[in-house]
């Protein structure tokens, strides 16, 4: 604690004494100013996440930053008055005819009739003095909850009376089943995958709705049945990873979750769920794979990398940066959503009363320039990948180039530089510049890791209902099953069709010691054409 002097203390001491004190407490005054800015600035920061949006959008954070002070913050002097046609509406947008009859088309139809009777009709017309006209027709959609039926199933039986195979018995053939001795079928299992890893129903809540149709399924049958489905789907998932270690570019993302055994003596440790998916840009095959780690650390990722010679896009931890470096052949991207995001939270966390001063700040400035190249990327999105590498180096290049450019003139000017996030954020850009340049040397990279995030959101969902995975088996039946199914939905799959055929025909795949070659399994993955057309959405 700073030492208080009292009046005639500070009469006795020299020049050279008074300014040694004067000097310490503006260096504590200065340090307390900072950390009272860093202080202030996270509260807003954290007001933000848990009461406004969480869009990085220009529009959006400064439409949440000029709620009360729109007049100033959207005026231009410069701005030229609109004319009458621009603002006068010459056109009204009719309502879309067949809308209705397309969204309903494909369902299955019950036509129900109202009738006016003959004696009502005399009654009201006069008898005879009125004709049938067209009917007015309208449909409405009805909904049926799940059904339950029981299958019972004959198997005949056969015994030789006499020949070759005197006293055989010989047995019609019947399915295979994943779990043999078990009421499951396909559908009822598909309907339980969809539900706890599309729907994020944890397996408790699965179990209370059957016995409120009165069925009764405990939640450790339910976890049995995951347990089994996972490792008959495992050979299809390796086949994934296979097609996905292919690919010339990949994203990947991870998020922590808790396993309570997972092996390790400390309570309460963190475990993680990695995804690994395909580019966003690769349209034809779109592949999403979860795995299970007990730690982040980067013999994980370099393990599921080791035979993979292309551009891994990630944020910018420096686990993946050591798996660029041990790996070789792999190329690491990182992720401009992510490095741009601290200017963002400067932006938001800014006081607002001086408009100008905000627009001139340097997290405003950043954000704009890198709001160009978005512009510029997004106009290249539907582009071949030549194509788009060559539109890149013409539109976007430049751009980043100058982007560049002034960030190091920030940094190199000698001006007071903003504190908090915004200084994080160009420190970031300067220090990953190499890994955020990468997108502009192969058409199959985009420029932000935001599908990997996407694509583990699911996970982050689910787990905020079961909250955490009571083992390390049960975490790896997760990963398999969550990859099916955000595959599924990638390439436009229903996933509970879609866990439905998988639990119909794998087992039938099964040799006489229930392995199954997954190189034999191409037709079944999430992008193959000979799917059924059930398991395809309807648009």
């Amino acid at each position: 604690m700073t030492r208080q002097y009292t009046a005639d203390e500070l009469n006795t001491l020299d020049s050279q004494d008074l300014s040694r004190i004067v000097l310490a407490q503006q260096e504590q005054i200065s340090s307390l100013q900072a950390s009272y800015e860093k202080l202030i600035e996270q509260i807003r920061i954290a007001n933000c996440q848990r009461f406004g949006r969480r869009s990085e959008k220009m529009d959006v954070i400064d439409g949440q930053l000029s709620l009360f002070n729109d007049p100033e913050f959207y005026s231009d002097p410069k701005a030229e008055e609109p004319q009458v046609e621009e603002v006068v509406q010459s056109y009204k947008r009719k309502k879309q005819k067949g809308k209705r009859e397309e969204d309903l088309a494909g369902f299955p139809e019950e036509e129900i009739a109202h009738r006016v009777s003959e004696e009502d009709l005399d009654s009201f017309f006069g008898k005879g003095n009125w004709k049938p006209m067209k009917p007015d027709i309208y449909k409405r959609l009805r909904y049926e909850p799940a059904a339950w039926l029981v299958e019972k199933h004959i198997v005949e039986v056969y015994v030789g009376t006499g020949g070759d195979h005197q006293d055989e018995f010989l047995r019609a053939q019947k399915p295979k089943y994943v779990i043999p001795n078990s009421i499951e079928t396909p559908s009822l299992g598909g309907a339980v995958l969809n539900g706890k890893y599309v729907m994020a129903l944890p397996l408790n809540r699965i179990s209370q709705e059957f016995d409120r149709n009165g069925l009764t399924i405990s939640r450790q049958t339910l976890a049995n049945w995951v347990i089994s489905y996972s490792r008959l789907f495992n050979p299809l998932w390796e086949r994934m990873k296979e097609c996905l270690l292919m690919l010339p570019a990949v994203q990947c993302d991870e998020t922590p979750t808790l396993v309570v055994n997972d092996g390790n003596p400390k309570s309460g440790s963190k475990s993680y769920m990695f995804v690994h998916r395909s580019s966003e840009l690769i349209k034809d095959k779109a592949i999403v794979l979860y795995e299970y780690q007990t730690t982040r650390h980067h013999c994980h990722p370099l393990e599921f990398y080791k035979d993979f010679h292309g551009v891994l896009e990630t944020d910018g931890l420096q686990v993946y940066q050591a798996v660029e470096r041990e790996a070789g052949g792999l190329t690491n991207a990182n992720c401009w959503a992510h490095a741009r995001r601290d200017f963002a939270n400067a932006c938001k966390a800014m006081d607002k009363t001086n408009v100008l001063a905000y627009k001139s700040s340097v997290a405003h400035k950043a954000l704009e320039l890198i709001g160009k190249i978005y512009a510029e990327e997004e106009k290249l999105k539907d582009l071949s990948a030549e194509e788009r590498l060559r539109k890149r180096r013409i539109k976007v290049e430049p751009l980043v180039e100058a982007f560049f450019a002034w960030v190091k003139e920030q940094l190199s000017s000698g001006k007071d530089l903003p504190k908090g996030k915004a200084s994080d954020a160009l420190n970031y850009f300067l220090n990953h510049e190499k890994q955020l340049k990468v997108f502009l040397k192969d058409g199959n990279v985009p420029i932000d890791n935001s599908a990997a995030e996407r694509a583990i959101r699911p996970f982050c969902l689910g787990k905020k209902n079961w909250v955490l995975i009571n083992s390390i088996k049960g975490a790896n039946a997760s990963a398999v099953c969550y990859s099916l199914a955000e595959s599924a939905k990638a390439n436009n799959l229903k996933p509970y069709n879609y866990f439905k055929y998988l639990l119909e025909q794998l087992p039938e795949r099964m040799d006489e010691k229930g392995n199954i070659d997954s190189s034999k399994l191409d037709d079944l993955l999430p992008w193959s054409k000979d799917l059924p057309e059930e398991c395809y959405k309807r648009r």
